[in-house]
């Protein structure tokens, strides 16, 4: 069983990028922590999830949460309903219902995107900068609350 377990979220459209754009970023971190780029269907990796057997499952997604561009912020299982998130194939309310009777710990960070056109904007590619040393250090208590 592996401690944690981050899956990213998104396809490569404006800010929605930021869950590949973390993902590839992750590959040349010194601290190698397991990363699944998932694309927009978290749904087909339930199964290498599964496998995986990890601890904590972590998804990192853009969500429009109305704050400044390139906010953090975990979001509450409670919230995740009510807010726009990424396009997927389902709902990570559902992926994350199911997940949960075989992972007893998951977060979704969120990061307020600027745009959903074109390229990564630069606040956003920044907070992604800021998240992968956050997870690095193991400093996700850092990361507020929405």
């Amino acid at each position: 069983m592996m401690e944690t377990l981050i899956l990213c979220i998104g396809n490569r459209e404006g800010d929605d990028g930021i869950g590949p754009y973390i993902a590839e970023r992750f590959k040349n971190e010194p601290v190698q922590i397991p990363v699944i780029d998932c694309g927009t269907t978290p749904e087909n990796y339930t199964g290498v999830i599964k496998r995986q057997r990890p601890k904590k499952l972590i998804l990192i997604d853009a969500a429009e949460m109305n704050l400044s561009a390139g906010e953090i912020r975990i979001i509450p299982k409670e919230k995740i309903g009510t807010m726009h998130l990424s396009t997927h194939g389902i709902p990570l309310s559902v992926f994350i219902q199911y997940m949960e009777k075989e992972i007893p710990t998951i977060i979704l960070i969120g990061i307020q995107p600027e745009t959903m056109q074109g390229e990564l904007s630069d606040a956003v590619k920044k907070s992604g900068e800021e998240l992968i040393r956050l997870l690095q250090k193991k400093k996700i208590k850092q990361i507020p609350v929405f």
